[in-house]
């Protein structure tokens, strides 16, 4: 007997198989830059750029995660080589269409830090 499986949860996270899910909901982020934007009304966020308009200073991203608190000194650091997995680092949940407005500093993010990024469990409240 054959089981389809499209969820499973870990450690109170609930996976989705991505060819489970519609393709109006899936997001391809290969041709996009990964950066660490910083705003100066709504704080700090790694991510895919999907638009960005200098004009306004409104960045779009996808796969955006928001850094509350990171280990690691700058942001320029923390874009080069991530952040330490045992520091005290508290990250939001991913979300797509993040519209980051009054941005102030863009950093290119390596693929060694977007996967520490990725790594920390991020901070759920409720």
């Amino acid at each position: 007997m054959k089981t389809d499986i499209k969820t499973i949860e870990i450690n109170g996270v609930q996976y989705v198989r991505a060819d489970s899910m519609p393709a109006s909901q899936a997001i391809s982020t290969d041709d996009l830059p990964c950066v660490i934007v910083r705003s100066g009304q709504a704080g700090v966020f790694c991510g895919y750029v999907k638009e960005r308009d200098r004009a306004t200073k409104v960045v779009v991203l996808d796969r955006a995660i928001r850094l509350w608190r990171w280990t690691g000194f700058t942001l320029s650091q923390v874009a080069r080589d991530g952040v330490a997995g045992d520091g005290d680092n508290r990250f939001g949940v991913v979300t797509n269409g993040h519209e980051v407005a009054d941005v102030c500093e863009i950093i290119p993010c390596s693929a060694k830090a977007r996967a520490a990024i990725e790594a920390v469990e991020p901070r759920v409240v409720g």
